[in-house]
């Protein structure tokens, strides 16, 4: 996909997320599928979207332990944006969790949350097994999507001006896989989506951004691949 004609999405396809948002409300009333063993004891730490808290990724976290793996949320609130305190506390948290499980962590985050992952996995390599982004826009014009204006309303800083050095493009040290829909309402897909060169493994699930987390087949096809790409053995 070609970054520099990346544009935010249509109002039609934006305006269309308002149907995928209840989702995001009634996560919690929702239960996970059992299926096959992937995680195998592997810890796993879930970090949310803008705005958005643990409550949108409940089904997310619930369907990886259901799959073997001992999944966290960030515990840190709703996110508001880049905060260089909550990026030193998911650092410490993420030690911790290689420490006391003895296996490195599984890092996944929703659209914000992919960009705190990857900043995270350039920093602390050593303690990811594998990064994955769904619906991030690591790629790309930080502005080629309907999300910017109230990310700058939300925080001290400008949206391509964030507040850490690490490039969010380069692809870290770790296994990564990014997730990314076609039919995303918030972001552009080319921005998810990223250049060869900017993720190992790629994913296409044509999902609405507010579904592409929450929806069972849409998180069903990502722990699918995770196994893919670790070929089961955690």
């Amino acid at each position: 996909m070609n970054l520099s004609d990346a544009k935010p999405p249509p109002l039609r396809r934006y305006m269309g997320e308002l149907l995928s948002f209840p989702r995001i409300v009634f996560n919690p009333l929702r239960r996970a599928r059992a299926g096959e063993d992937v995680g195998k004891g592997r810890p796993a730490l879930v970090i949310p979207g803008l705005t958005t808290s643990d409550i949108s990724t409940t089904l997310l976290r619930r369907t990886l332990a259901a799959r073997g793996f001992v999944p966290e949320g960030w515990g840190l609130g709703v996110n508001t944006g880049a905060d260089p305190a909550k990026l030193r506390r998911l650092e410490a948290r993420i030690k911790t969790l290689h420490r006391e499980h003895g296996k490195p962590v599984l890092l996944v985050g929703w659209s914000l949350g992919g960009l705190y992952a990857r900043v995270l996995a350039h920093r602390i390599p050593e303690h990811l097994a594998m990064v994955v982004t769904v619906a991030s826009p690591f790629a790309g014009d930080r502005r080629a999507n309907n999300a910017w204006r109230i990310y700058e309303r939300l925080n001290d800083h400008k949206v391509d001006d964030p507040p850490f050095a690490e490039v969010i493009e380069d692809k870290p040290p770790v296994p990564t896989i990014a997730v990314w829909s076609a039919v995303d309402g918030i972001v552009a897909p080319e921005c998810c989506c990223g250049e060869d060169h900017m993720s190992d493994h790629r994913l296409r699930i044509d999902a609405p951004h507010f579904a592409i987390g929450t929806s069972r087949r849409a998180i069903e096809q990502i722990i699918g691949k995770i196994a893919e790409v670790e070929g089961g053995r955690f």
